[in-house]
């Protein structure tokens, strides 16, 4: 008996979570996702150039984004530009689709049966589970990603570590690396799903907080402006707290240099460059990661808003 009711309970449990979940957020996640991230690939492209600079012989010299920028261009043109765009586009449409999907299955969850607003906490609690479970699922498109971004012009590689493209880069490091090599940087990553909480938390606080300072109800649609306003304070609060493990991250993951773990990146990093090491690429992550950041929120909530009407409608 005491089984079956253990059974029966946690049956319930799940058909309530599972009550909760909407494939609007999915879809609504993965548009906006994809939009922002091809748009601004470049920038990604430097950032992850910039924050692997740790003074090996092979890597190229940039005296800027800008310098960057048209360097890559005139060795390679727009291709070079949007080197390792593929995992990219498909590792920030599935994540963002994943992680819109897991936290607002859980927020709901958790606000069943309230009548008051989530706490603080409970939005980084939220933000942060559906963080760990979107990046067991996308690890290693990121390492791919970050892989293929890192091919140089002119540098001579072992047959193994010539990339091709998204399915030959995750093929190759499978079979040379195995399991472990395609969840590089899955520990800094972990920590990374801070960043994503610490956003998550301020984007719902400021935009619960507007709409009462206003007098608007707390889910009330907001207008363009508005929304790209509160995402970017959100972004940018959340990179300014979290981007080291980015830095950390990047480098593990890196196929030029071999590390240990996070503990000898950061210990070889602080030994080598100081706490600067820790914040290389973080201006052309600013420039790149704020409108990408409103492209995608926007993007979310207006696509979010078209499906969910369009539901109602065919109800009613």
């Amino acid at each position: 008996m005491t089984g079956q009711g253990q059974s029966a309970s946690g049956s319930s449990t799940w058909n309530t979570i599972f009550r909760h979940v909407r494939y609007e957020n999915l879809v609504a996640g993965v548009s906006g996702g994809v939009l922002s991230n091809l748009a601004l690939h470049p920038l990604d492209l430097v950032k992850i150039r910039f924050a692997v600079n740790d003074g090996l012989e092979l890597r190229p010299k940039y005296k800027g984004i800008l310098h960057c920028l048209t360097t890559i261009w005139k060795l390679d043109g727009l291709r070079g530009l949007y080197q390792g765009v593929t995992p990219n586009v498909w590792g920030a449409g599935l994540s963002w689709g994943l992680y819109f999907f897991f936290y607002n299955a859980i927020k709901s969850y958790k606000t069943e049966g309230r009548a008051e607003q989530l706490e603080a906490t409970e939005y980084l609690v939220s933000a942060a589970e559906a963080g760990a479970m979107t990046l067991c699922i996308t690890n290693p498109l990121w390492v791919a990603k970050t892989r293929l971004m890192l091919q140089y012009e002119g540098e001579v590689n072992l047959p193994q570590r010539q990339y091709k493209g998204l399915f030959d880069t995750l093929t190759k490091i499978h079979k040379y690396e195995g399991v472990r090599g395609l969840y590089k940087g899955f520990v800094p990553g972990l920590f990374g799903t801070s960043h994503g909480a610490l956003q998550f938390m301020a984007y719902e606080l400021l935009k619960l907080k507007y709409n009462q300072h206003i007098n608007r109800l707390p889910e009330a649609q907001l207008s363009t402006v508005e929304y790209i306003s509160i995402a970017a304070l959100s972004k940018i609060f959340a990179v300014a707290a979290t981007y080291p493990y980015q830095v950390v991250r990047a480098r593990l993951q890196d196929q030029h240099i071999f590390y240990k773990g996070v503990l000898d990146v950061i210990t070889r990093t602080w030994r080598k460059e100081g706490i600067s090491g820790f914040y290389k690429g973080i201006a052309p992550n600013l420039i790149r990661v704020t409108p990408a950041c409103c492209i995608t929120f926007v993007v979310y909530e207006n696509v979010l808003h078209f499906l969910l009407d369009r539901r109602e409608n065919k109800v009613s």
